[in-house]
């Protein structure tokens, strides 16, 4: 039996069988599941099954198993509980409901909430932003080496890997008015709305208006009144007519309040984020850079990291490079060098094979198999890790390193650095390794861990 069929069994088993599962997904290390019923999880002995390196529990219940494997375990649980990927079973989707509103009870907090549906908004984008931004630094990595930049096959290398982001607001505009229980395509329509190049040819108050201007934070603002607004005026309209009625006056009320109202605000809003994190990173320095990379890491422990998608976009659009990535890079290079300090110190194989799958893939920046797998569940390493990770997010700070594109980090990021300071991120990288490994050497691993946790 392959290794991912075993696994997806075992999950199914632990979490109540195949008819208590409402709805199945994934991101690129979770499987993410919501429940019919949350009593029947057996979590502590999910958490205990081979290949499982965590457990979240969230709006959803969300199972680490690491890049590649997901995409296995997912298709193989898909083709046991008869589930399409990010299909709500027919006698599932109230019962979905109510255990979303039961998780959001026990973890009612307004920020986290926020934080949760933002990245929700943006993770089903993780797959194109990564890909896109991968071209876009290969490309211009081209041309700063001295390829022509109007040669053909570099103007199809920056067209493949640019579009996404010239119409990423449509994406996010989808998604925003999907998970705020909208219609998606009048989503997209109030992405359409920000970005829309005519914006150019309307005047208002004596002033002509920009494409574009406040970016993302305007697209999921105007995409959520969308949302609203539609639901709002359904109520009102005979189900004769609300195929016409609805979405027509929904479309209209939303597209005068985004020109009048939306994009002024998301505009200040976007500006006052940027420059408030700017004036941070000059005035804190190296202390901002090492705040940032050492508590980095407990958002990515509960899965809130995406929250901060739309901050790092916002840059991208606004100056072109985001500062804030390779700081919080540091964070997996952590990891790192605490699993490296670990694999040469304990003698407990178990763990050493945990490390030999989990390290290839930290170094690539894919850090949540030996953030579930080896530093969180030791616990002291995970200190360790995030010491680590602040010096290294320090010594970003002081060279100031920035990147392109995001959806990737650790070695992976290099091509994205911007102008051409890859020695002085890669440098970043080495000495957050090795302060990571000195840290966790020296007093952060003690081979009674292991043995407690295997």
């Amino acid at each position: 039996m392959k290794k991912e069929v075993k696994l997806a069994q075992s999950i199914i088993e632990k979490v109540g069988g195949k008819e208590n599962i409402a709805q199945l997904n994934h991101c690129m290390t979770r499987v993410r599941l919501t429940l019919k019923n949350e009593n029947l999880v057996q979590p502590q002995e999910l958490s205990q099954v081979d290949g499982v390196m965590g457990v979240i529990e969230d709006d959803t219940l969300q199972i680490v198993v690491g890049p590649g494997t997901v995409n296995r375990v997912s298709e193989e649980m898909s083709r046991i509980t008869g589930l399409r990927i990010g299909e709500v079973s027919s006698e599932g989707s109230s019962t979905a409901d109510d255990v979303k509103a039961s998780f959001k009870k026990k973890n009612d907090k307004p920020f986290k909430n926020l934080l949760r549906k933002i990245g929700n908004i943006f993770i089903p984008l993780i797959p194109a932003l990564v890909a896109s931004g991968i071209i876009n630094g290969m490309a211009n990595f081209a041309k700063n080496a001295g390829a022509d930049p109007t040669s053909t096959w570099l103007s199809m290398l920056l067209l493949i890997g640019g579009g996404v982001f010239a119409y990423l607001g449509i994406l996010v505009g989808w998604n925003t008015a999907k998970e705020f229980n909208g219609t998606p395509a009048l989503g997209a329509i109030a992405g359409i709305l920000i970005i829309n190049p005519g914006l150019a040819d309307i005047t208002l108050f004596g002033e002509a208006l920009v494409p574009g201007r406040g970016g993302l934070f305007a697209v999921m603002f105007a995409a959520w009144l969308m949302a609203v607004v539609e639901r709002t005026v359904r109520k009102g309209v005979p189900g004769a007519v609300d195929i016409i009625v609805t979405p027509l006056i929904t479309v209209l009320i939303v597209g005068f309040a985004t020109l009048l109202f939306v994009q002024p605000v998301g505009g200040m809003l976007a500006d006052g984020i940027t420059s408030g994190i700017k004036f941070i990173l000059d005035v804190g320095g190296v202390v901002a850079g090492a705040v940032l990379a050492g508590f980095f890491l407990p958002l990515v422990m509960v899965g809130l990291h995406h929250g901060l998608t739309p901050i790092h976009l916002e840059f991208i659009n606004s100056t072109g490079v985001t500062p804030i990535l390779t700081i919080l890079a540091m964070a997996g290079a952590g990891q790192v060098g605490a699993a490296m300090a670990i694999f040469i110190k304990t003698r407990n194989q178990k763990l050493r094979n945990t490390i030999k799958g989990a390290l290839p893939v930290g170094f690539l920046g894919i850090g949540e198999p030996l953030l579930y797998g080896v530093t969180l569940p030791l616990g002291r390493p995970f200190i360790t890790a995030c010491m680590g990770a602040a010096v290294g997010g320090a010594y970003q700070a002081l060279v100031k390193t920035a990147a392109t594109g995001i959806g990737v980090s650790g070695l992976s990021l290099t091509p994205l650095i911007a102008d051409n300071r890859f020695l002085f991120y890669i440098g970043g990288l080495v000495i957050t390794y090795i302060f990571g490994f000195i840290f966790t050497y020296a007093f952060g691993f003690k081979e009674e861990m292991a043995e407690n946790l295997y």
